[in-house]
């Protein structure tokens, strides 16, 4: 109950592109992380200890009350691990429920199913950053596991919660085409076509400062490479590229959203359809 971070955010910050596009999202984390990885950019407060970092008394009630008085109509656990502090999440997320409140939950997904069970009854949607598809790579660069990352992304596809996923594309660590083949090929198999997939571009950070900024080359294959898949929502971010931000209707190809960076400028869906062919496109839309 003591966040050291709180901020409001675009919710395309997140990055979340389907849900509630437009949106700001009251934003919190506390200290700490149940992963070490090479390439973060909150280092300061993930791989700190609670008392390492200024924070503050917030019980849920308060930070709902703070959230509302700021205009949001979403709260997001973000910025470190909300499953280090998954108490509070969900003790805060019930509050706001009832408040009349969304919740998103951004995290790493290294968690036990029976405790993300119980998260997932209050959470409405879920980021999950996918470090690499390589169990090699999870274990050298982020001290972590990657088979209990691929089994929570599953829990949370089959709950029925909105999820979204995001792949930081590291220049020689996890941008190979073969690895990214295999990743898409998995979420087509697995998830299917319609879970969004933020190929997001990476800034020399943390202990990958000797690394350079991932071309936007990369990222554009592997864009190509999960149209090639079959994947109806592939995104480029981290960078700016109009045409990689933009959500196209999945029936008839139009421009339904168009982004610049974190803002929205064109919203045409009506309703979470196409206003041309009236075809759907998956999210929460209101």
């Amino acid at each position: 109950g003591r966040p050291c971070a709180l901020n409001m955010d675009p919710i395309e910050k997140k990055p979340l592109f389907h849900m509630l596009p437009g949106s700001w999202t009251f934003s919190l984390a506390t200290a700490g992380c149940n992963m070490d990885c090479k390439a973060c950019q909150n280092w300061q407060i993930s791989q700190s200890r609670p008392e390492q970092v200024r924070a503050m008394n917030l019980p849920p009630v308060e930070l709902v009350k703070r959230a509302k008085a700021n205009g949001s109509s979403i709260i997001s656990y973000t910025y470190t691990e909300p499953v280090v502090f998954l108490e509070y999440v969900i003790d805060s997320a019930r509050v706001a429920r009832k408040a009349g409140l969304r919740n998103c939950m951004i995290t790493g997904g290294s968690i036990e199913p029976a405790p993300l069970k119980e998260a997932l009854e209050v959470i409405d949607a879920v980021k999950v950053d996918l470090k690499s598809f390589s169990s090699a790579t999870y274990r050298t660069h982020c001290k972590g596991e990657l088979k209990p990352v691929l089994r929570a992304i599953e829990q949370v596809k089959k709950s029925g919660r909105w999820l979204e996923l995001v792949y930081l594309v590291i220049p020689t660590i996890n941008d190979s085409e073969a690895e990214v083949k295999k990743m898409v090929a998995w979420v087509k198999g697995t998830l299917g076509r319609d879970v969004p997939l933020h190929f997001t571009r990476f800034h020399p950070d943390y202990q990958l400062k000797h690394l350079p900024p991932t071309p936007y080359s990369t990222l554009k294959r592997c864009h190509q490479l999960a149209r090639a898949e079959g994947l109806r929502f592939p995104y480029v971010g981290n960078i700016y590229n109009q045409q990689g931000e933009n959500t196209r209707c999945p029936g008839c190809g139009d421009l339904v959203i168009e982004r610049r960076g974190f803002t929205v400028k064109v919203n045409r869906l009506k309703g979470g359809a196409c206003p041309k062919c009236k075809a759907k496109v998956p999210g929460i839309w209101k």
